[in-house]
């Protein structure tokens, strides 16, 4: 794609970000927007602008992982579906083994299953990576190089979450009635210290 002589009217330089979300298959990220507009713009600033234009619309601009993208608004998405969704409920050690990824990235098998106090079954692993949430991350420097696992930028996306730092600690876990007083397995961080690759 040719570049675009830079502009320093504010104006054209949402419009200019504008169309590159809408053309762009993915989300984008500030730094690859900027790169299209002159040294020293506020791309931040443009982007609170454009998600204030966008913000009462039929389509929102949100940022999930650190890049931004359009989406339908979340008050129309059921109107707008056409084709019922099927949807899989995972398994209990889908869930936990999801969650002490997230929680404890990047983390061998082996370390899931010694939270877990039981085996992790490579198809939990595979599920897993089918539904775009986890990755092999890399290789631990230790006896056996074991491979470690983290979560994936579709992860964020789905679960609504714009960095790890977003995921619930375990008082809002236990507000929301997803954990039970008694002692559970290992210990999930609280919010903000989730750790990253």
């Amino acid at each position: 794609m040719a570049a675009l002589p830079p502009t320093t009217d504010r104006h054209q330089q949402i419009r200019l970000i504008e169309a590159l979300l809408f053309a762009s298959p993915e989300p984008l990220d500030e730094a690859a927007l900027g790169s299209r507009l002159p040294e020293g713009t506020d791309v931040a600033g443009l982007m609170a602008e454009l998600q204030g234009l966008y913000a009462n619309r039929g389509i929102n601009l949100v940022r999930t992982g650190g890049r931004w993208w359009f989406c339908t608004a979340r008050d129309l998405a059921e109107l707008m579906r056409v084709e019922e969704e099927v949807s899989k409920k995972l398994s209990r050690a889908a869930i936990e083994t999801l969650a002490m990824i997230a929680y404890h990235q990047p983390v061998t098998r082996a370390e899931i299953e010694s939270i877990r106090g039981v085996a992790t079954s490579k198809g939990t692993l595979d599920l897993l990576m089918e539904a775009g949430w986890i990755r092999p991350g890399r290789r631990r420097e230790t006896p056996g190089r074991p491979l470690t696992w983290v979560t994936t930028d579709h992860f964020l996306d789905h679960f609504g979450l714009d960095s790890l730092r977003d995921l619930p600690g375990v008082e809002e876990l236990r507000a929301a009635g997803l954990l039970d007083s008694r002692p559970m397995f290992g210990s999930l961080p609280e919010a903000g210290e989730a750790g990253g690759e």
